[in-house]
């Protein structure tokens, strides 16, 4: 007898680093920068909720995740998963405030997939 596996849906960060990948080796660097950013966001958000932290409530009373909520998050959510979380942020985002080559891309990827991979780890099927 066969055994039937579910494959579980990506996630919205997963997605945006797979389109990310797929930007960057096409050569679009600015696109794929964003996109990788923009995962990283995601994936922080995604945490965010999992952990329910106080950053939480305040994106909701704004309507919005600004770049000051999301360093909120990242410092609360830093007391949870460590110094690490700051490192794959800090990272991430110089992909959206410098300009960078392929290859200085390709070398910030691991600190997006990280974080990434944290909040995939962490998402609960609902």
């Amino acid at each position: 007898m066969k055994e039937l596996y579910m494959l579980r849906p990506l996630t919205s960060a997963e997605a945006y680093l797979q389109e990310a990948d797929e930007l960057l080796e096409k050569g679009d660097v600015v696109q794929a920068s964003e996109k990788y950013y923009k995962a990283v966001e995601e994936a922080i958000k995604i945490l965010a909720v999992e952990n329910k932290i106080s950053t939480l409530n305040e994106a909701k009373a704004k309507g919005s995740w600004d770049l000051e909520t999301l360093n909120k998050a990242i410092n609360e959510l830093a007391k949870i998963y460590g110094e690490r979380i700051i490192i794959d942020w800090s990272a991430s985002v110089s992909l959206v405030t410098t300009n960078l080559s392929p290859n200085s891309i390709k070398d910030v990827v691991k600190y997006v997939r990280d974080i990434v991979n944290l909040a995939s780890a962490n998402k609960r099927l609902d």
